[in-house]
């Protein structure tokens, strides 16, 4: 069952400030992503989608779900590797077209991500 259990978001004043000013980055269409590995275990997501490129409000949500959707299914064998390494792995994936993308090209690009985390773990 893939659930997103509070514990898989980041949040807090202090946590999302650390993500963006001390995270390391990259970008992988259509996203833009930040990582900050600490002490502790598990694995934080934070999605954004900037109300700058998408006005509607609809039309954030949806792509929200699907970049939550996304990593939901494909997060385990990162959530695996955080916890045998012990340390804690926050994400914020930040939307940055201005093109609304399907499910599939979200889902290969968080795949993407999601190893390129893992390998540098």
């Amino acid at each position: 069952m893939n659930v997103f259990p509070r514990a898989m978001r980041v949040r807090g004043r202090e946590s999302v400030g650390r993500l963006f000013v001390k995270g390391e980055g990259g970008f992988v269409y259509p996203f833009r992503y930040l990582v900050c590995v600490g002490e502790g275990e598990g694995v934080a997501v934070l999605v954004s989608v900037p109300k700058k490129y998408h006005k509607r409000a609809n039309r954030r949500n949806v792509l929200k779900r699907r970049m939550r959707e996304a990593f939901r299914t494909l997060s385990r064998e990162l959530v695996a590797t955080s916890a045998r390494e012990g340390r804690r792995v926050e994400i914020a994936l930040i939307y940055c077209s201005k093109e609304s993308v399907e499910f599939n090209p979200v889902c290969d690009a968080v795949e993407k991500i999601l190893g390129q985390i893992a390998r540098k773990l």
